[in-house]
């Protein structure tokens, strides 16, 4: 019998000011193209180890390890990169506000993952200087730039999560896998639509 493992997240916030994106809209604060390339960097970045992770079946708490490990190391890029946005100065109230509260969520993931990561026995990845994630922080020249890339980010951690539920072989990590997923594509949902995209491109998501 598996452990049965206490992975409930914390709800802090949640994404429910997407309603702030129609108003900045309205306010015509991102109606300049957005650099679309951005996104796709920052997905391909993002993703730099997520082919491996996606093929990969669990059979163990070993292999369990591992993945959570590659997730968490996910999340803390994400919270480099929504650092790196908040400290460019290209980002207006309300965007600013909102772009920490989405780090916020990335850092209550981190936490979840970490503690998971040493109830199983392991250790915890550590995370990495801003530096070391290559970001292409002299692209990011506009407030749409940054919400470009950090839609790409958001993008590419939607997938990576779905990519890997089934692959635990403690189901009860999907669970949790399944949870902080639905918390990206929001993410991504409200950035598409504050850059005036449609925030719901599709009926699926992959």
């Amino acid at each position: 019998m598996k452990t049965k493992l206490d992975l409930s997240l914390p709800i802090i916030g949640g994404c429910r000011d997407a309603d702030l994106a129609p108003d900045l809209v309205r306010r015509g604060w991102l109606k300049a193209p957005g650099a679309f390339m951005l996104g796709s960097l920052a997905a391909l970045s993002l993703g730099e180890a997520l082919p491996a992770w996606g093929q990969t079946k669990s059979t163990s708490t070993k292999d369990d390890i591992n993945i959570l490990n590659t997730a968490l190391g996910l999340e803390y890029q994400a919270i480099a990169a929504y650092q790196v946005g908040a400290e460019s100065g290209l980002l207006q109230k309300p965007v600013l506000d909102t772009a920490v509260k989405f780090q916020t969520h990335h850092k209550a993931h981190a936490q979840v993952l970490a503690g998971t990561v040493e109830k199983l026995g392991g250790t915890p990845v550590k995370t990495k200087a801003a530096g070391e994630y290559k970001f292409p922080v002299a692209d990011l020249k506009t407030q749409a730039d940054v919400l470009r890339f950090a839609a790409g980010l958001e993008k590419g951690a939607t997938a990576a999560y779905l990519g890997v539920l089934p692959s635990f072989h403690n189901r009860e990590l999907s669970k949790a896998a399944g949870s902080i997923l639905g918390d990206e594509a929001m993410h991504w949902a409200v950035l598409l639509s504050v850059l005036g995209e449609d925030p719901v491109p599709g009926a699926f998501v992959g």
